[in-house]
């Protein structure tokens, strides 16, 4: 007896050392908000998609100015989306190895100087140079906050923290679009530039601000070593995340061309129907967090908002009588997507530390090849079925998503 309760303690003793050794990593991710942060991440993420999203006002007068056609300035979006993508896988595995803090600054410090230079660019080829290169600032700085806010979080409130980062760029389509209409009427495309750069290095301060008590977070990554490893579910995550994002790109990239082909309207007739659409999409978002957070299968959630989306998008391009109800399915459409969207984040944030940053800067990577992917399809769908085609198109890659999520959902 005297020798099984001397094993006895000396098991307990060894199981309170561990506790003590593991319990510092548990409690590194606060449940409590981090809202200076949360603010400051939808800053710069506003800032950052508003850089190439609110250039749509400005393609006529772009053109014009710089002398060269309306598809050359057009194709900025692409060279965009393409340094985007590289620069944010990168940036992430970067930040596991020396931490997250240079990149959060970095990268809106950097766009800020950009959004400078395309202002006084007197060409079409700097102003692309810059272009693309702001692109690669903000893909430095997108995938890296995801990681940071998911660090300083507990996993049970993830997805409400990731929404919140994600209504930051939601809100470009609500307001920056509109904004810069209207402010661009004055200031011109040049001017809406500088504008964007404020903004932009407004993000970097904030982020200085918000990550001033960050540094103790990078050495602890860089003390655990290299442990993690991207497995097999999470780049099947991906793999759902670039399905998507065309998904909701095909809708997002052509939904005013197909209200204008489809009812014969003019171009003011659409503004609304697309505020009403983008506002949808932060409803969706902002929903799409609190349930992410409250029902413990997050990649069910997300199959069943993706199984949705295939229906709503089989009716918003088959089913036309008028453009009222085009307008409600489109909501419709982005409101479940949106849904759905904090869930897949959360589920890709359930990685190791020293890798999370690897896992949403491909995420980042894995969005851009999803936006250029869905112009790609969908203007050969629009060249080849006109927009009959969109609805068996998106409902295809939709399913495809839903059932690969379902298939994760027990790793």
């Amino acid at each position: 007896m005297a020798v099984a309760m001397t094993r006895a303690g000396r098991y307990n003793r060894a199981c309170m050392a561990v506790e003590s050794e593991v319990a510092p990593a548990r409690d590194a991710a606060s449940p409590a908000m981090p809202w200076l942060l949360l603010a400051a991440a939808c800053l710069g993420s506003f800032a950052a998609t508003a850089s190439g999203t609110t250039r749509a006002p400005f393609l006529l007068d772009m053109a014009r100015d710089l002398s060269v056609n309306l598809v050359l300035v057009a194709n900025l979006v692409s060279m965009t989306a393409t340094a985007w993508g590289i620069t944010s896988f990168l940036a992430g595995m970067a930040s596991d190895r020396w931490g997250r803090r240079p990149f959060l600054i970095g990268g809106p410090l950097g766009l800020s100087l950009c959004m400078l230079a395309v202002s006084q660019a007197d060409g079409f080829t700097h102003v692309a140079f810059w272009a693309t290169l702001g692109g690669g600032c903000s893909g430095l700085f997108m995938g890296v906050i995801f990681a940071e806010v998911a660090a300083r979080v507990a996993s049970s409130h993830r997805g409400r923290a990731l929404s919140w980062v994600m209504s930051g760029q939601s809100l470009t389509l609500v307001v920056g679009v509109p904004l810069a209409a209207w402010i661009g009427a004055t200031i011109q495309w040049r001017g809406w530039h500088v504008v964007l750069a404020g903004l932009a290095a407004a993000g970097a301060l904030s982020l200085w601000a918000a990550t001033v008590q960050g540094k103790a977070s990078a050495a602890a990554r860089r003390a655990e070593g290299e442990r993690g490893r991207l497995s097999l579910p999470v780049i099947a995550l991906l793999g759902i995340s670039i399905a998507e994002r065309v998904c909701y790109g095909l809708v997002v990239v052509y939904f005013a061309t197909f209200l204008l082909e489809q009812y014969k309207v003019g171009l003011e007739a659409v503004a609304v129907p697309l505020a009403l659409v983008a506002i949808g999409n932060v409803i969706g978002t902002a929903i799409g967090g609190q349930l992410a957070d409250r029902l413990r299968d997050r990649l069910g959630l997300f199959a069943i908002c993706m199984a949705a989306t295939a229906v709503a998008g089989l009716a918003l391009f088959a089913w036309r009588p008028d453009i009222t109800v085009s307008v409600m399915l489109g909501f419709a459409y982005v409101f479940i997507n949106a849904l759905g969207r904090p869930s897949l984040m959360a589920a890709l944030a359930e990685v190791p530390e020293d890798v999370r940053g690897t896992v949403m800067g491909l995420n980042g990577t894995c969005a851009s090849v999803g936006w250029v992917g869905a112009a790609a399809l969908g203007g050969w769908m629009l060249a080849t079925w006109g927009f009959a085609g969109f609805g068996p198109l998106s409902a295809v890659l939709a399913v495809l998503g839903a059932a690969m999520a379902f298939a994760q959902r027990r790793f």
